[in-house]
């Protein structure tokens, strides 16, 4: 036969034979892929044309308007104003604690230089002792030292003269006359105050 000569099928090796079939197989197996992507794609555009469906299998139409006749709106409302009203009574309750704290931290530092300010006492005594004997000397020194002092809350009592008050002076001798209200006749040892409470009441002569 000559190579122009076509060899029919029965003419064929065996590997021949098995070559053969194993191209055909490989085409029908790319041909049957294209197909199952087309028919992917054909789904897709199925799928979304479909309504979606709930979980029991009942159809859903994502633009239907959700029904809620069977809400109890009244009930709904009395919750909400119940939570409102805890939440402000929660609020004022932690405002007034707040406030509260704030006096209490005050307080305590009142009182922690009011102590400091106590202790500082003997040495304005000393001053003002001094201050008798040279007055041109210690007047400058004293003056100072009150007017520092007084930047922070501390005050001296002026009571020379005034009606006697035991909230702030305290008695210790006494000059009698014709009668009458009892007054300050000499203060002996000066009285202070503290941020407008008494520190050390003042040590007085009175006379009535």
């Amino acid at each position: 036969m000559g190579d122009g000569d076509l060899h029919e099928p029965d003419d064929l090796s065996d590997e021949e034979l098995a070559g053969t079939a194993s191209r055909s197989a490989s085409e029908a197996a790319a041909a049957a892929d294209a197909a199952e992507a087309a028919g992917e794609f054909d789904d897709i555009d199925t799928l979304s044309a479909l309504d979606f469906e709930t979980p029991d299998g009942l159809a859903v139409d994502p633009d239907q308007a959700v029904d809620y006749s069977d809400v109890d709106v009244p009930a709904l409302l009395a919750e909400r104003n119940e939570f409102k009203s805890i939440a402000q009574r929660v609020q004022a309750e932690f405002e007034n604690f707040r406030k509260q704290a704030t006096i209490r931290a005050q307080n305590d530092a009142d009182r922690a230089t009011g102590r400091l300010a106590e202790a500082f006492l003997p040495v304005l005594d000393a001053a003002e002792a001094a201050f008798l004997r040279h007055p041109d000397e210690v007047g400058p020194l004293l003056n100072q030292m009150l007017a520092e002092l007084k930047k922070h809350g501390l005050e001296t009592l002026d009571l020379d003269g005034q009606p006697f008050d035991p909230e702030v002076a305290e008695a210790v001798a006494h000059e009698p006359i014709d009668g009458g209200e009892a007054v300050v006749a000499e203060v002996l040892r000066s009285g202070y105050q503290w941020k407008g409470k008494t520190l050390r009441a003042a040590m007085v002569k009175t006379k009535d």
